[in-house]
């Protein structure tokens, strides 16, 4: 289990790969879904659960200007805190956190 802290505004790209088995859960704030073909998805709240796998969601939003925090379940061993980019700022090494 990890957990994903987007700051206000963030914007985290949900790679196939990396999430396709991954549950999350919405634990502090709000979150937008950005699906796949840019459009703006659903914005879930506290405690709302959500998988990720056949979804064709291409991104995480945090449309608030608080962190909101997603704790991530996957069958996989990952125990790390990632930290989100803002939406304006491109990571310098063109991959996501």
């Amino acid at each position: 289990m990890w957990t994903l802290a987007l700051r206000g505004g963030a914007r985290v790209a949900v790679g196939a790969a990396e999430w396709c088995d991954a549950f999350c859960v919405v634990t502090r704030g709000r979150v937008q879904l950005e699906l796949r073909d840019g459009e703006p998805g659903p914005v879930l709240g506290r405690d709302a659960g959500f998988w990720l796998r056949g979804t064709g969601v291409r991104a995480l939003r945090n449309p608030g200007r608080r962190t909101a925090r997603v704790r991530i379940v996957t069958p996989r061993s990952r125990n790390v805190t990632c930290q989100s980019t803002p939406a304006h700022q491109l990571p310098n090494d063109g991959g996501t956190t």
